[in-house]
C-alpha cells in the first residue's frame, strides 16, 4: 500500500485526530488524513461500527466516496486502549469491518480468494502460531502465564461484553448464550463446565453475559487473568459466540462450536450453528492465520517509525508484555548508588514507578507493599531478585557511568556465580529443544552482530598492530575484584597467574594480552607491570573484536570477551567456569559442573543469552525492545549522547528517580 499513490482520508471522528499512533500508521499506509468534504476519488475513514461511523457512512454516500474502516489487529498491546497502551497494528479494511458478516470484508475476500498455498508464508504462519503460544501472547497480554488455570479435563464457555459490536453483527443476544451453555452441557453431560470471564468484565468495566448466578456444583466462573493459551490447554471442547478466543481455540487445535459467525467461522475449522452459506472454502490452521495475521493487517515498528512485517510485530509485543509481567507489581531497588538509580527507574519503572531503599528497610518494604525485590548481583543477596548489565551494554563504559542499553533479572542466582544455578543457567539448560524459528532468529542475530563488530562496551579501539606470525592466543584481562572472578574462577584468579598458566600450557605461542578496559582507565584493580614477561604482546587501547579475529583463539578465566570469540567462531579455553563453559562449546581446563550435562550448540547458547535472558531498553523511543533494535542502534549510531553521564549529572538524576513518586 505505501507504494500506491497516496490518498485523501477523510475523517468525522476524533480519535483519529487525537491518536497519533493511529494517525502515523495510517499516513504511513499511504493515507492523508483530512477534515471537510471528500471528493468522489477521495476516502472517508471510521472506526469499524463505533457511534461516530453513521456519520462518516452516511457522508461517503452521499459524495459518492470510498469507505475505509479501521479497527484495531488481533495482537494489539499489552493493554487495552483506554489504559494508554497504543496499538502495534490496524486492520485497514476498504469492504467491511472483518467482525460484520453482513458484507464480505478484505479478511474475507483473502481467505476465501487468495491462493495461500506458498510455502513461505504457510511457514511464517505456523513459526507465527507457535511464537504466539510460546510467549504466551494474545491480542492484549496483561496476565500472568504462571497464574494457575482449573484442573484439565473441562469444556470451556467463553464469555463477552454485553453489546459487543461483532455480537450484534452476528444477531446474537442474550438467549444466544444462554443456548451456548445448554448446548455444552448436553453435549459434554460428564464434564465441568468453565464459563471464562471476559477482562473488562472482571474490572468492572462492562458486564457479561454469565455471572456468578449461573454457577453450580458443575458450572464455574474463571475470572482470573488467566493465559488463553493455558486455558485452551486444559478445555476438552471450546464453546464461542464470536470471541477472539475462539480464534486462538483454532491454533490450539480445538474445533471451537461457534453460535455466532466470526471471521474465523466457514472454513471448516469450527463447528457452526449459524453458518455462513457464502464461506465454502476449507482451510488450514496456518492458511486462516497467515489471512489474519500476516495478510490483511498492517503492521507498525514504534522504534524506526515504519511499517513492518508480523514477526517484527510480534517481538514487540513480546518485548512491552515481558516489561509489563515482570513490572506491573512494582519494584523496591535496595541499595542501589544514586547513578544507577535513573537507568533502573526507565527500565523498570513504566508501569508501577520503582522505590528505593536502603539496608534493613528495604525487605520489609516490599513485602508491606506487595512490591518485588531487587538488589544488584554484586550483594550476592539471596532474598531477592537480581539485576546486572546485559552481554550488549552500550557505547562506553559502565564504570564510566554510562547508561545500559540491557540489564538481566535473575530470580535464581546470577550469570557470573558458578556456585548455584542462575535462570540463564536454565535458559541455556533449556535451548535444545528451541522451535526453528528461535534457532533462525538467534542465527540472524550471530551474523548481524558479527557484522558489526558488537560488543559489551563497544569502544571505539585503536588500529591493532602488526602481530607476530605464528599461533596467536588472544588472553584478556579481567577487573581482578569482580565477583565473576570470586565466584566462577579455579585455581587461576589474577590475570598475572593467567598469563603464566597460558605460557606454560603454550610455549611456542605468541600469547597477545589485552588488559581490561575499566584496568585500563584506572576505575578498577587488575593492573599488572610485568605482562611483558609471559605475553608477547600487550595490547592496549585496541578493539577487542578485531582482536579475537585476528588471533586463533582465546583463553580466559571467565571473560564475557571469551563469549564474544565464539560468536567469532573461535576455540575458547576457559580456566574458571563462566556462563558459556560446560556446554560442549569450550575447552573447559577447570572441575566442570555436573549440573551443565546438557550439549548444544552456538545459535541455542546465543538465544538464551542475548534473547531470552536479558531487557532491552531503546534509548532513542524509551520502550522495552527486542535485541535487534539495539543492534540497529549500536550498529547505526543511534545512540542519544543524553545516555552518557558524568558523575555529577548522575547523582542528580538518581536523587530524582529516587523522589518520583512525589513529583511525578
Amino acid at each position: 500500500m505505501p507504494d500506491e499513490p497516496r490518498q485523501n482520508l477523510y475523517v468525522y471522528s476524533g480519535g483519529f485526530l487525537t491518536q497519533p499512533r493511529i494517525r502515523r500508521i495510517l499516513t504511513l499506509a499511504g493515507f492523508d488524513i483530512r477534515l471537510g468534504a471528500p471528493g468522489p476519488q477521495d476516502n472517508v475513514g471510521v472506526w469499524g461500527q463505533s457511534p461516530t461511523a453513521p456519520r462518516g457512512e452516511a457522508v461517503a454516500r452521499h459524495k459518492g466516496a470510498g469507505l475505509i474502516r479501521v479497527e484495531d489487529s488481533f495482537l494489539r498491546s499489552v493493554r487495552p486502549g483506554r489504559s494508554g497502551d497504543l496499538p502495534i497494528g490496524l486492520n485497514i479494511d476498504r469492504r467491511g469491518v472483518h467482525f460484520d458478516p453482513a458484507t464480505p470484508s478484505d479478511l474475507e475476500m483473502i481467505l476465501a480468494h487468495d491462493p495461500l498455498d506458498d510455502t513461505v508464508l504457510l511457514n511464517r504462519a505456523k513459526a507465527g502460531i507457535s511464537a504466539l503460544q510460546a510467549e504466551h501472547l494474545s491480542k492484549y497480554s496483561c496476565f500472568d502465564p504462571a497464574t494457575p488455570v482449573p484442573d484439565a479435563g473441562y469444556v470451556l464457555v467463553i464469555d463477552q461484553t454485553r453489546m459487543d459490536a461483532s455480537i450484534t453483527a452476528s444477531g446474537a443476544d442474550s438467549n444466544t448464550f444462554r443456548e451456548m451453555l445448554f448446548f455444552a452441557q448436553t453435549e459434554h453431560p460428564s464434564q465441568r463446565i468453565v464459563i471464562k470471564t471476559h477482562p473488562e468484565t472482571m474490572t468492572g468495566d462492562k458486564a457479561g453475559y454469565f455471572t456468578a448466578a449461573d454457577t453450580s456444583d458443575r458450572i464455574s466462573l474463571c475470572a482470573a487473568p488467566v493465559s488463553p493459551w493455558a486455558l485452551l490447554a486444559g478445555a476438552v471442547a471450546v464453546y464461542t459466540v464470536t470471541s477472539q478466543l475462539g480464534f486462538e481455540a483454532i491454533l490450539a487445535g480445538h474445533k471451537p462450536v461457534v453460535f455466532g459467525q466470526p471471521f474465523y467461522a466457514g472454513w471448516g475449522l469450527s463447528d457452526d450453528r449459524k453458518p455462513l452459506p457464502r464461506r465454502q472454502r476449507r482451510l488450514t490452521r496456518a492458511q486462516l492465520f497467515a489471512g489474519a495475521m500476516i495478510l490483511y493487517p498492517t503492521w507498525y515498528d514504534p522504534y524506526h517509525d515504519r511499517l513492518c512485517s508480523f514477526e517484527e510485530a510480534t517481538a514487540t509485543q513480546s518485548a512491552l508484555t515481558r516489561a509489563w509481567r515482570d513490572d506491573h507489581q512494582g519494584w523496591v531497588a535496595a541499595d542501589m548508588r544514586l547513578w544507577k538509580r535513573s537507568p533502573l527507574q526507565q527500565f523498570f519503572g513504566q508501569y508501577a514507578q520503582v522505590r528505593f531503599a536502603r539496608g534493613a528497610k528495604a525487605a520489609p518494604q516490599a513485602e508491606q507493599t506487595n512490591r518485588r525485590l531487587m538488589r544488584w548481583a554484586s550483594t550476592d543477596a539471596r532474598d531477592a531478585v537480581l539485576v546486572e548489565d546485559g552481554f550488549v551494554r552500550s557505547r562506553g563504559l559502565g564504570a564510566d557511568l554510562v547508561a545500559p542499553l540491557s540489564l538481566v533479572l535473575d530470580d535464581l542466582g546470577i550469570y557470573y556465580d558458578a556456585t548455584r544455578p542462575s535462570r540463564l543457567e536454565a535458559l541455556i539448560a533449556g535451548s535444545t529443544t528451541l522451535p526453528a524459528t528461535a534457532r533462525d532468529r538467534a542465527a540472524a542475530l550471530i551474523k548481524r552482530i558479527r557484522a558489526a563488530g558488537l560488543s559489551k562496551y563497544n569502544l571505539q579501539g585503536t588500529p591493532l598492530p602488526d602481530l607476530p606470525k605464528g599461533r596467536r592466543i588472544l588472553v584478556p584481562g579481567q577487573v581482578e575484584d569482580d565477583a565473576s572472578i570470586r565466584l566462577g574462577a579455579g585455581a587461576v584468579r589474577s590475570n598475572a597467574a593467567l598469563l603464566q598458566a597460558v605460557r606454560a600450557a603454550n610455549p611456542a605461542a605468541v600469547i597477545i594480552y589485552k588488559p581490561h578496559p575499566d584496568v585500563r582507565a584506572n576505575l578498577r584493580p587488575g593492573h599488572i607491570s610485568n605482562a611483558r614477561d609471559w605475553a608477547d604482546l600487550v595490547l592496549e587501547d585496541a578493539d577487542p573484536i578485531a582482536a579475537i579475529q585476528a588471533c586463533d583463539c582465546v583463553w580466559t578465566m571467565t571473560s564475557l570477551l571469551g563469549f564474544e570469540a565464539l560468536l567469532h567462531d573461535r576455540p575458547v579455553s576457559c580456566l574458571g567456569m563462566p556462563f558459556y563453559a560446560g556446554w560442549g562449546l569450550t575447552d573447559d581446563r577447570t572441575m566442570p559442573l555436573s549440573r551443565r550435562n546438557k550439549t548444544l550448540d552456538l545459535t541455542a547458547l546465543v538465544h538464551a543469552a542475548l534473547i531470552a535472558y536479558p531487557r532491552y531498553r531503546d534509548p532513542v523511543s524509551g520502550l522495552p525492545c527486542p535485541v535487534e533494535v539495539i543492534v540497529d542502534r549500536l550498529t547505526h549510531g543511534d545512540i542519544p549522547p543524553a545516555t552518557r553521564l558524568n558523575r555529577a549529572t548522575a547523582k542528580l538524576q538518581g536523587l530524582f528517580a529516587s523522589a518520583a513518586p512525589l513529583w511525578r
